[in-house]
């Protein structure tokens, strides 16, 4: 099937289309669909569901049951509107497929066959990557014998592009449903069929796909996350993002009408940066884009306009997110109140730990893999950076990893005994006795576009995809990194020390075991404090604590902005993390704490 197959089109689309986003994660909100419903305008809805530790969650489900591994949550929101969207000729793109695509698809024709419906699904496959180990490299293109260490693999996914959505709307597909593929793709290649735009449209494939990052996690561009969070109104009925998107990749960004929330160029920008690791180089599978000089523009109420992505040829290469099974893990929390309470939970870890340690080594078992106690409540996460307190109640958590769930059961059943053999004040539990849950390990490898077939199933079609053959091979694309900043200019009215968050705003996310922190100025006139004061080093030396590798500052002067990359930052990230946060998503909350010095008359 070839690549820029148009047969289902008849001519090339001159108006914008309008795409709307109804979900930002597997176990997001069912207000979406009926809010998009109300909009004037609406020609498809997108559904992303598959961060990478849904895809632990995923493996853990299909662990359980051969027949799940998919977002049943795709399932259980279109039942009730199936017949509408129908109706409507409101067209459905998702990556719900996760590890089990056509199970996916099977579970939604038998509800549309009670309803009476007989919806056209398009399933895309070959994702599934697991049997080309021997193909994986590393990030630069070094092979990996034996994966490096990573051990046996329970799942290996590539991250696919747009080109199978296209071959799949052209095939007038009501439904289509992917596995494994980049949040921004099912965006793009709705872009590139109604508008019939080329493989090397890279400017227009860019801003495609920054519409797809931008509404990808839903309303996270509509005001939620966002850092003035007392500024947004209407949370229980927050408004899901709609795009517009013109034939020359320039979009609007907007929200259904009467719906709660806030569309602003801050509220944009916060998304924009978002994951993105280096804005010089935010690689994709269709294309390589430059996200440096982006503009947001507010054109009216809850409206932006955004343009100024550039894109350039991807690589011959995709992403794989694998996972393996690396031991067991337990999370138990408990309510420690009273004076002293800190000093408190801290004894009380520790002479549970002290405790099960000796049950270990009496039944011949080895010691804990790793341990984390963590003060909820006692500002445990800034560590030195900590304001001083004493509070009188705190929730205790410790988490315990263990390569065997036998050496877990000890710490299980020996924490309720802190409720009657140790601290007053104690509650020893949270409904109930913790779960031993097994790590799922993620990892991230690459393998080369050649070796992957995609296949698309729809109807009596079953077809190889072909994918442009347009990529570049190394050298791979170098970090867009922050550039000499010029001494400050002595101020007359003095430096002021204020917090991070009167000049800035910001946004954290994680990648893998690495945080990603986009800071964004509230004014032009606080950038070039910005660009002078937070600095990578400053930034490390924060958060050193919890960062173990090095971190990197990356510019955006188009949104006034700069983005950290902050290498093994999360403690393994995601599912194999002991952390609370082991996605970094406060890390952002945090950093906004931080006292920068400013010139007074600059604040002003």
């Amino acid at each position: 099937m070839s690549a820029n197959d148009s047969e289902s089109r008849t001519r090339r689309r001159k108006e914008p289309v309008h795409i709307g986003c109804a979900s930002g994660f597997w176990g997001d909100s069912q207000i979406a669909i009926p809010q998009l419903l109300t909009a004037g305008k609406l020609d498809y809805i997108v559904f992303d569901y598959l961060a990478e530790t849904t895809m632990s969650i995923l493996q853990r489900a299909r662990m359980r049951s051969p027949e799940l591994g998919y977002a049943t949550d795709f399932v259980s929101v279109l039942r009730p509107h199936l017949q509408t969207l129908l109706a409507r000729g409101v067209r459905l793109v998702s990556n719900a497929g996760g590890l089990n695509p056509q199970a996916c698809r099977d579970a939604i024709l038998a509800f549309a066959r009670e309803q009476g419906l007989a919806p056209r699904i398009a399933v895309v496959t070959g994702d599934d990557v697991a049997e080309l180990q021997a193909e994986f490299t590393d990030a630069q293109g070094r092979p990996l014998p034996g994966l490096d260490g990573f051990g046996p693999l329970l799942s290996a996914n590539a991250y696919l592009g747009a080109y199978p959505i296209v071959q799949a709307l052209a095939q007038d597909a009501d439904i289509v449903i992917t596995g494994r593929a980049v949040d921004s793709a099912s965006v793009l290649g709705i872009a590139i069929h109604e508008f019939d735009w080329t493989y090397s449209d890279y400017d227009r494939l860019a801003q495609a796909s920054l519409a797809g990052h931008l509404i990808e996690c839903g309303p996270q561009a509509t005001g939620g996350l966002f850092t003035d969070w007392e500024s947004v109104p209407d949370w229980a009925n927050i408004g899901y993002p709609i795009v517009a998107l013109d034939s020359g990749g320039g979009f609007d960004l907007t929200k259904p009408p009467a719906t709660g929330g806030l569309v602003s160029r801050a509220t944009v920008a916060e998304q924009l940066l978002y994951e993105i690791g280096d804005p010089a180089a935010y690689e994709l599978p269709d294309v390589v884009c430059d996200l440096r000089q982006v503009s947001i523009r507010e054109t009216g109420p809850d409206r932006v306009r955004v343009e100024g992505a550039r894109g350039r040829a991807p690589s011959t290469r995709y992403k794989i997110t694998a996972t393996g099974h690396a031991g067991y893990q337990i999370g138990i929390m408990m309510a420690i109140r009273g004076p002293r309470a800190r000093a408190k939970a801290l004894r009380t870890a520790e002479e549970l730990l002290r405790r099960t340690r000796k049950l270990l080594a009496l039944h011949g078992l080895p010691d804990y893999a790793s341990t984390v106690v963590e003060l909820l409540g006692a500002e445990a996460m800034y560590g030195g950076n900590a304001r001083a307190s004493d509070s009188r109640e705190v929730i205790l958590r410790i988490a315990a990893a263990h390569a065997e769930r036998k050496g877990l059961e000890f710490l299980q059943k020996e924490s309720a005994s802190a409720g009657t053999s140790m601290g007053p004040g104690t509650r020893s539990h949270f409904g109930g006795r913790s779960d031993i849950q097994a790590i799922i390990k993620t990892g991230s490898f690459y393998i080369a576009k050649q070796c992957v077939p995609i296949w698309l199933h729809c109807g009596d079609v079953n077809a190889e995809v072909a994918v442009p053959e347009n990529g570049e091979d190394g050298p791979f694309p170098q970090p867009g990194l922050s550039h000499p900043v010029p001494a400050a200019v002595a101020s007359p009215e003095g430096v002021l020390r204020v917090p991070l968050a009167r000049l800035a705003y910001a946004r954290s996310g994680d990648k893998g075991d690495d945080s990603n922190i986009g800071v964004i100025a509230r004014s032009e006139t606080y950038w070039p404090v910005l660009l002078r004061e937070l600095t990578p080093e400053r930034v490390r030396e924060y958060f050193s604590h919890l960062v173990q590798g090095e971190v990197l500052r990356f510019e955006l002067p188009g949104t006034g902005a700069v983005n950290f990359v902050l290498r093994r930052a999360l403690g393994g990230g995601g599912s194999s993390s002991l952390r609370s946060d082991p996605l970094g998503k406060s890390y952002a909350q945090m950093l906004l704490d931080l006292e920068i010095p400013c010139p007074g008359e600059i604040l002003r």
